[in-house]
């Protein structure tokens, strides 16, 4: 089976910001479904922030992350994670990902990943892939410690 594709665009916004020790700070804003063609561009500027549009970028549904994928789709906020990176001057999102696991990993790993609101068409489809994939893991039977000795139980 091939790995479903999703394409879309991120809103990049570069904020002006009163600090000590930085001038601006960069956050994704949006995702907008359809991958859209060309190069980054600046949709939006004022003095007090820029927004760039990344077209081009794509979402991967893998079987292997159904269980992260049904995590999000659950919660009462579902989102879209995404990795960015500073390239000079500007951040460029890197990669995205509906997998609360598979963003978990990029953090522990040191990256910088923010989340956006999930639009619905694309909520529609990873739950769609939720329903098709998605086989929550039998739950293990654990003897009550009351059955045990007390030896037992400190040993555990």
């Amino acid at each position: 089976m091939q790995n479903p594709t999703f394409p879309v665009s991120i809103v990049m916004q570069r904020r002006a910001i009163q600090h000590r020790w930085q001038d601006d700070v960069w956050e994704p804003m949006a995702v907008l479904s359809g991958a859209g063609e060309g190069e980054p561009r600046i949709v939006a500027e004022s003095p007090e922030a820029t927004r760039w549009l990344y077209p081009g970028l794509e979402i991967m549904l893998r079987v292997a992350d159904a269980d992260g994928y049904f995590l999000n789709v659950s919660t009462s906020e579902p989102c879209v994670f995404v990795l960015w990176r500073m390239e000079g001057e500007r951040a460029v999102p890197a990669h995205l990902t509906v997998s609360y696991s598979e963003a978990s990993s990029w953090m522990d790993g040191g990256e910088e990943v923010d989340r956006v609101p999930m639009p619905p068409d694309i909520f529609d489809w990873v739950s769609d892939f939720v329903v098709q994939n998605y086989r929550p893991q039998p739950k293990k039977k654990i003897r009550p410690q009351s059955f045990k000795s007390p030896k037992d139980r400190a040993r555990n």
